[in-house]
């Protein structure tokens, strides 16, 4: 479990096998134990990679792939994420909680739900 930035809530994630799968292959490859940082930095001052060496690799492995890394970024990933599961499932409470969002309107604004979006549900759905 991970802490949320803003709230300092802890917020729960999933991870797919293939991603699980490499983790376990980095955590032997390493010999990192349960005190390890997952990914410890380069730095010595530092024990674990910062938000800013972690932008860095997104950056170069968007370019790797040929793609324009100005349009790409770690809290991109994070929203596309969360808007495909919004998209996929209109269960904006769901998506709330894998953000760890406190209050819904931060949910609302954050995935930029506007009226017309919201009515469209309301049509679509019989009471």
């Amino acid at each position: 479990m991970i802490e949320q930035q803003k709230t300092h809530q802890p917020v729960r994630f999933e991870i797919t096998k293939l991603t699980r799968d490499a983790v376990t292959d980095w955590i032997e490859h390493a010999s990192l134990k349960n005190e390890n940082f997952l990914f410890p930095s380069r730095i010595k001052l530092s024990p674990h990679l910062s938000t800013r060496q972690y932008a860095r690799i997104v950056h170069s492995w968007i370019k790797q792939i040929g793609l324009e890394s100005a349009a790409y970024g770690t809290h991109s990933m994070r929203r596309t994420k969360a808007s495909l599961i919004y998209k996929r499932t209109k269960n904006l409470r769901a998506v709330q909680l894998l953000l760890g969002h406190t209050k819904l309107e931060s949910t609302v604004r954050y995935l930029g739900i506007e009226v017309d979006d919201a009515l469209e549900m309301a049509e679509q759905t019989e009471v």
